[in-house]
């Protein structure tokens, strides 16, 4: 159709204006015979729309994977704001484990600044006697070479889990987190991401109930419990998949460390075989295969009913 005559010249109309003029290389006038917009009526396509096929302008096409859809056909095939953030999910495969991390890289942080930089040479501070735990927790009093201490009124039950948070040196606290970030992205993507923190506090307060059980003496901290239950667990699914596990290197790894926490002093005993114990629990149903027939319900009530039970160890044990 053709297009309206231009309005008269009036004495205004020769003035100057700010707007800019238009992009013709995008606002193409419809000429006779041309293919209008769907959208604008007065512009020329140019294209179509390779999903519907209406003709558009290069303002209401947008690039697809393959050719070009218009604004309504790329609204519509734009995943919802749930699927998008499951998208965004699944392209972070260790969302819990990089927490985590970043939680302990943050107390110790401040451990060090609150020690003048005594925390970062693994030297025992004054956050260490407010946060480790030891045997005797529940009085208070720690038994010394010198004799007995008094650290606390007693009965300090969050000990149980903020001394899984606290760590001797920037060494100690480079090993853990280095266990954690390769046993995250390995177990976290298979397990989801709330079953593997529920391991991951079943294993760091099995580590706990260890420490007061078989440790005497002394304070104990670290994620040391809570890693060697992730590697437990680990273990077990590949026992339960057909395969040795001394055979590959998780056993190989467990070993090592094994090794290392009874030939070498200085290292909590109960810690880590507490929290083995308790993983590798754990990890008898949520590690197993899909064959094995656990209900889904149970890889949520195993981790809870063997973290509640390492607490009540735990306050049983502690006298």
């Amino acid at each position: 159709m053709p297009l309206p005559p231009p309005p008269p010249e009036t004495p205004e109309s020769g003035r100057r204006t700010s707007l800019p003029p238009p992009d013709r290389r995008l606002r193409q006038r419809l000429d006779d015979g041309a293919e209008a917009c769907f959208r604008h009526a007065n512009r020329a396509a140019g294209r179509r729309c390779t999903r519907c096929g209406r003709p558009a302008c290069a303002e209401c096409l947008e690039q697809a994977s393959v050719g070009s859809h218009c604004v309504e056909c790329a609204e519509a095939t734009r995943p919802d704001v749930v699927t998008r953030a499951r998208y965004w999910q699944a392209s972070k495969p260790a969302i819990v484990a990089t927490s985590l991390i970043a939680l302990n890289v943050a107390i110790f942080a401040w451990m060090v600044l609150a020690s003048g930089g005594e925390a970062l040479a693994g030297g025992g501070t004054r956050a260490h006697a407010d946060l480790a735990l030891f045997d005797s927790w529940r009085t208070g009093i720690l038994e010394t070479a010198r004799g007995p201490v008094r650290v606390s009124d007693g009965g300090d039950w969050y000990r149980l889990v903020t001394s899984g948070f606290v760590h001797y040196g920037i060494i100690h606290l480079a090993f853990n987190m280095y266990f954690l970030w390769v046993l995250g992205n390995q177990m976290e993507p298979q397990l989801g991401r709330g079953r593997f923190a529920a391991l991951y506090a079943a294993s760091l307060l099995g580590g706990s109930a260890g420490v007061v059980v078989i440790d005497s003496g002394g304070f104990s901290a670290g994620a040391s419990g809570a890693i060697f239950g992730l590697l437990g667990a680990f273990a077990v699914g590949v026992w339960q998949h057909g395969v040795n596990p001394f055979s590959t290197q998780i056993g190989t790894l467990l070993l090592i460390n094994l090794g290392i926490t009874f030939f070498i002093g200085g290292i909590s005993i109960g810690g880590h075989v507490g929290g083995l114990v308790a993983g590798s629990i754990c990890g008898f149903v949520m590690m197993a295969p899909g064959y094995k027939g656990y209900p889904r319900w149970s890889t949520w009530a195993l981790p809870a009913v063997v973290g509640l039970a390492a607490v009540v160890v735990a306050f049983l044990a502690a006298g």
